[in-house]
C-alpha cells in the first residue's frame, strides 16, 4: 500500500511540477504528517525531491527527474492496454498517437510485464458499434476532434429534419454511444448536443474559447440521456403479463427503462401467475409493435384503441394459420 502511494506521489510531482504538502495530502487521501514521512523516505531512496519554502513554495522534483513505470502491477499494466479503444481513436484521427503512446508505455515497462498487451489482446476485444449496420466514421469527426482538443470555436452547418441550420459552437467534448458519435458544445449560455453524422460542414474560428473547468462531460451526458428517455417515453399503457411475458419483456423492449418501470409497477400475481402493470411507451404505434413481440404472453387492458388494433391483428393471424383455409 505504501509503495503504491510513494509512486503516486512521484507521479503527481512529475505532472504538476510543484505541490504543497496539503495538496499532496488531499490527492493521496492521507495526513500532511504522512506526506512528510513519505518525502523523507523518497529522498533516502535517491529520488531528488526537495522543498521550496515560503508562501508560494512546495515540493518539486529536481532537474526534470522522471521515473520509469516500474511500480505498475500486472493488473494495472494490462488495464492500460484494455482502456484504449483503437477504433474510436482512429475515427478521431488519433490512431498514430495511440500507437505511439502504447509503444512508449511498452518501452517503459519492466521485462516481466512486457507481455501485457499480448495477454490483454488475447482475452478482450471491445466492439463498440451495434449489430446489423455499417458504422463508418462521420465525415466531420476528425475536424471536430481537433476543435475539441484545441478549444477552438467552430461554425457548424447541421441537418435538422428537412432543413439546414448554422450554429456557432464551443465544442466541449465528443461522446460515442452505441456506435453513434455526438458533439456536446456550448451555444450562447446553454449546452447543446449534436449528432456528428448530421454535421454537414465545420468551419473553425481563429478564436479559442475559455473552457469551464467545472464542466463534467460524463455527468452531463448521463443527465441528458435520462432526460431524453423521460421525454421520449411520455405515454403509458396498462397490460397483463404472464410469467413468460414478464421475462421476455426485458429483451423485447428497446430500452431497459421499460422493463424496470414495468417491474416496479407490477401488482401481485393472480392465480395463473399473471401480473398487471404499466409500460412506458413512446406512442401507441410503438406500443403496438412491442406487444406483438410478446405474442400471447401479454394482454392489453388500456387504451381501448390499442386493444382494437391487436384484436384485428389476431384475427388476421388466425386467418393466415387457419388449417381449414
Amino acid at each position: 500500500m505504501r509503495a503504491s502511494r510513494l509512486i503516486s506521489l512521484v507521479l503527481l510531482l512529475q505532472s504538476r511540477e510543484t505541490m504543497t504538502a496539503a495538496e499532496l495530502a488531499r490527492e493521496l487521501e492521507v495526513s500532511e504528517r504522512t506526506v512528510y514521512r513519505d518525502v523523507l523516505a523518497l529522498s533516502a531512496a535517491g529520488v531528488p525531491i526537495y522543498a521550496d519554502r515560503g508562501r508560494t513554495g512546495g515540493y518539486r522534483l529536481l532537474g526534470g527527474y522522471r521515473t520509469r513505470l516500474t511500480g505498475l502491477t500486472r493488473d494495472e499494466a494490462e488495464a492500460l492496454f484494455l482502456a484504449g479503444l483503437p477504433g474510436p481513436a482512429g475515427d478521431m484521427g488519433l490512431a498514430e498517437a495511440v500507437a505511439s503512446a502504447e509503444l512508449k508505455v511498452l518501452a517503459a515497462l519492466p521485462p516481466s510485464l512486457r507481455d501485457a498487451p499480448a495477454r490483454t489482446g488475447q482475452r478482450f476485444h471491445l466492439d463498440v458499434p451495434g449489430w446489423f449496420r455499417e458504422s463508418p466514421p462521420p465525415p466531420r469527426l476528425t475536424e471536430l476532434a481537433r476543435a475539441v482538443w484545441s478549444d477552438r470555436t467552430v461554425e457548424l452547418r447541421y441537418r435538422r429534419g428537412d432543413r439546414e441550420v448554422v450554429r456557432r459552437v464551443e465544442p466541449y467534448g465528443l461522446v460515442l454511444k452505441s456506435g453513434t458519435w455526438y458533439l456536446v458544445g456550448r451555444v450562447g449560455d446553454a449546452m447543446r448536443t449534436y449528432r456528428v453524422d448530421r454535421v454537414l460542414d465545420v468551419v473553425p474560428d481563429e478564436r479559442t474559447f475559455t473552457r469551464d473547468e467545472g464542466f463534467d462531460l460524463g455527468g452531463y451526458w448521463r443527465e441528458q440521456a435520462a432526460a431524453f428517455l423521460r421525454t421520449m417515453l411520455r405515454e403509458r399503457i396498462t397490460v397483463r403479463l404472464s410469467p413468460a411475458g414478464l421475462r421476455a419483456l426485458r429483451w423485447a423492449a428497446d430500452t431497459p427503462v421499460v422493463y424496470d418501470e414495468a417491474l416496479a409497477a407490477a401488482g401481485k400475481p393472480d392465480g395463473q401467475g399473471w401480473v398487471r402493470t404499466r409500460l412506458p411507451v413512446e406512442s401507441v404505434d410503438v406500443a403496438y409493435d412491442l406487444v406483438l413481440r410478446l405474442g400471447p404472453e401479454v394482454e392489453v387492458l388500456d387504451p381501448p384503441e390499442l386493444r382494437v388494433r391487436l384484436a384485428e391483428a389476431a384475427r388476421r393471424l388466425g386467418q393466415l394459420y387457419d388449417p381449414q383455409r
